[in-house]
This record gives structure tokens, C-alpha cells and sequence, in this order.
């Protein structure tokens, strides 16, 4: 490859992007068609089942995605009563969000699902190649951060 010539596809930042999207399509359907939930809207119900009673913001940084797009998938999911929103009582500005009962109820139908659909995936490598592929993601996310 030239310094004036880009091989879209064998470079790597669109091969990750068009992988991810991918994955996240496959994976969607589960609960895309179930339970008529976004992408973000999984991601956003994925992050308050394992870490519940945070704010948006917080969300936001463990998804790595924009603050509109974490804002409107929240903001459905209040109206769809997946999730609840609760005053910090240590910070009565901030407002946590947690998931509601029905919500708990989907991120517990989904979850054997993703898991079911990460070991699809993984299916296709050696366990020394999950190995490899779990140690290069972690090298990549690291120094692919901002400001580092």
C-alpha cells in the first residue's frame, strides 16, 4: 500500500467497523425482534444489568457511544418502563437510573441468548486463538483511547 493509495479493504479501522456492525446485527436480532429494542437501547439495558444505579453519564462512558444517542435510548426505555430514575441521595442533583422489574426481565431473557451468541462466534477459534484475539482487542482498545 502507497502513501496515496487506501485499500479500504484491508484497512484496518473500517475492517473493525464493518466487523463490529456485523456482530451487532446478528446479535440484534435476538432482541430486535423479541422485544423491539435499538442496538443502543441493548447496550444501555446491558450496562444497567451489570451496573446498576448509575447516571447517563456513566453509561455513556461504558459504551464508548455518543451522549445523544445513550440520551434518546434512555428516554425510551423510561417511557417503555424497562427503566426507573431515582434521585442520588447523596447528590439530590443527579439522578440515577436503574432497570425497572420488567426490565430485569428482559436483560435476564436476553442475556443466555448473547452468551449463547459470543460462543457462536467464538466456536469459530482455538482456545489459544481466543486467547490471542481477547489479548490484541485489549492492546488495541488501549491504544486506541483518547490521550494516551
Amino acid at each position: 500500500m502507497t502513501a496515496r493509495e487506501l485499500k479500504l479493504e484491508d484497512f484496518l479501522p473500517y475492517r473493525l467497523s464493518v466487523l463490529s456492525n456485523q456482530v451487532s446485527q446478528g446479535i440484534s436480532e435476538t432482541y430486535a425482534e423479541r422485544f423491539g429494542l435499538s442496538v443502543t437501547e441493548w447496550r444501555v439495558v446491558a450496562i444497567l444489568g451489570r451496573f446498576p444505579d448509575i447516571p447517563a453519564t456513566q453509561i455513556v462512558e461504558y459504551s464508548a457511544m455518543d451522549k445523544v444517542a445513550i440520551s434518546r435510548a434512555v428516554r425510551r426505555l423510561l417511557e417503555a418502563g424497562l427503566v426507573e430514575r431515582q434521585r442520588d441521595k447523596s447528590d439530590k442533583r443527579a439522578k440515577l437510573l436503574t432497570l425497572s422489574e420488567r426490565g430485569h426481565g428482559v436483560y435476564s431473557a436476553i442475556v443466555p441468548a448473547a452468551l449463547a451468541y459470543e460462543q457462536h462466534l467464538l466456536s469459530a477459534l482455538s482456545s489459544g486463538e481466543q486467547e490471542v484475539l481477547r489479548s490484541l482487542l485489549d492492546k488495541l482498545e488501549n491504544v486506541s483511547r483518547p490521550n494516551r
